[in-house]
């Protein structure tokens, strides 16, 4: 494919300067810090959908997961299964009130302002958020880095840390002027891109296979084609299947997600943003899938890195000028997702650092312009832990993906749900469901249980018994919780 480099890298030029023209109209819509955070409340369904899909998947759907099922065969599938549900159920039950209430408390713009808002806290709430925001995000965004690092390595042979540069500063450049309209709506397109990759780079590799799929996996490993067995044949047991459905409880406290829940027109738009954002996500989440499958049978002699399996399918089936669209779904996979990791990184730095502890009384103007510098800051971090060559993009969105299920889902789900919750039961489920992630990755992961178990178990505990303990919060923050529900 690096023959044919002139041909793929005119197509990702082509792709990438319509990212950028996005940027500069969203640029120009951008007013005051409510349009750069969430776009001044007024994306539709669709932007609103495939946006939140498009930044929650990111470079593992067409790295990660497909080098899981080339590996594991069908008994990847489970974490496929857990994801959907999540996704049905965080647009069912958190959307529609997280919309209402996250404007009725305050015009809460970012994920610790709400519980601050919510709870009627001091700082204190808003600054522990922000450090597991920012905690997280960081290994959440040198995984999508370390996907374009591996896209640009393997199809143009650039050294890997020149790839993941490149990579850096187009993420970087747009998200930098327009903020979350131009997250939203190049997400929209980037979407589309994504499920049209995966549903069309399986087939036609099938067609050009002399068996099927299936068949030819039989005849390497028959293992592969059971549900309830690793690549090996292992049986996955109770224990590894409860860990892959558990992917789904993520899906409750991922501030990037959430956003797209705050920055929805209305509540009433909520409804069919949720059959499009189910619809997509199935249809990406079986995509990726029979990428890997496929690939087992298409590559019989294996390949080097189970995650190249998406590229080279593309690479073996498709001309270059079609090859570079396809492979152009891979960048737009990993910027649609660290494009709004570093948004929401960047408002956690500018409203509940700076502006909550240094400076209450800034401007509009001053705070975007700090936004802007903290999406650089933060970017050129993740920059630094991406540049090991060896990092797998499944692990590491794992550990993020674990670390914000775990430390918000149970306090937004309860925040939503619960009149009685206060802020000291907040700050615990927060504080508890963070640290037991990275206490139980730090010591290994004993009985290799998926660390977001016991973190939204312990969380949930946390905040009813703390809760209990203390004091109920004002009538005031009642009167918000019933107007909201």
């Amino acid at each position: 494919m690096v023959g044919n480099s002139i041909t793929i890298t005119i197509t990702f030029i082509i792709y990438l300067a319509g990212m950028m023209a996005i940027g500069v109209w969203a640029y120009r819509r951008t007013n005051n810090l409510e349009d750069y955070i969430l776009g001044g409340r007024s994306l539709g369904a669709w932007p609103s959908a495939l946006s939140a899909g498009a930044s929650d998947m990111s470079g593992w759907l067409l790295l990660g997961l497909p080098g899981a099922a080339f590996a594991s065969g069908l008994g990847a599938g489970w974490i496929g299964v857990g994801l959907l549900a999540g996704t049905y159920l965080n647009w069912l039950i958190v959307a529609p009130r997280l919309r209402t209430m996250s404007y009725n408390a305050g015009n809460a713009l970012t994920l610790p302002q709400y519980f601050a808002n919510r709870f009627e806290d001091h700082p204190s709430l808003r600054i522990i958020s922000a450090i597991f925001i920012l905690l997280f995000f960081l290994f959440y965004t040198s995984s999508g880095l370390v996907a374009g690092g591996k896209l640009f390595e393997t199809v143009f042979g650039l050294d890997y840390t020149l790839a993941v540069a490149i990579g850096t500063l187009a993420i970087v450049s747009y998200t930098l002027f327009g903020g979350f309209l131009a997250v939203s709506w190049t997400d929209l397109v980037q979407g589309l891109l994504m499920v049209a990759a995966l549903l069309i780079v399986p087939v036609l590799a099938m067609n050009a296979m002399d068996v099927s799929p299936m068949s030819a996996i039989s005849a390497q490993n028959p293992a592969m084609t059971d549900i309830w067995t690793d690549g090996t044949g292992t049986a996955l047991g109770f224990i590894g299947i409860v860990s892959s459905l558990a992917w789904g409880l993520g899906y409750f406290g991922q501030p990037h997600i959430l956003a797209r829940f705050k920055g929805i027109k209305s509540r009433e738009a909520v409804k069919s943003a949720r059959r499009i954002a189910v619809t997509w996500t199935a249809l990406g989440l079986f995509g990726a899938m029979f990428v890997g499958v496929v690939g087992v049978g298409y590559f019989s002699d294996g390949l080097a890195d189970g995650e190249t399996v998406f590229i080279m399918l593309v690479e073996a089936v498709f001309h270059p000028v079609i090859a570079g669209f396809l492979l152009a779904a891979i960048l737009a996979a990993i910027m649609s997702t660290a494009d709004s990791q570093l948004l929401v990184s960047s408002s956690a730095l500018t409203e509940d650092f700076y502006r909550a502890i240094f400076n209450p009384n800034a401007d509009s103007e001053s705070l975007v312009r700090i936004g802007r510098i903290a999406v650089v800051v933060i970017a050129l971090i993740a920059f630094a832990i991406s540049l090991d060559d060896e990092s797998v993009v499944l692990e590491l969105v794992a550990y993020a993906w674990a670390g914000f299920g775990a430390a918000f889902g149970p306090a937004i789900i309860l925040s939503l749900f619960w009149e009685r919750m206060n802020r000291q039961g907040c700050l615990a489920g927060i504080i508890v469901g963070g640290s037991t992630v990275v206490i139980w990755d730090l010591i290994g992961g004993p009985f290799g249980l998926y660390e977001i178990v016991p973190g939204f178990i312990l969380a949930t505990i946390a905040i009813i018994v703390v809760t209990l303990m203390t004091p109920p919060p004002s009538k005031k923050m009642e009167e918000v919780f019933n107007d909201s529900i």
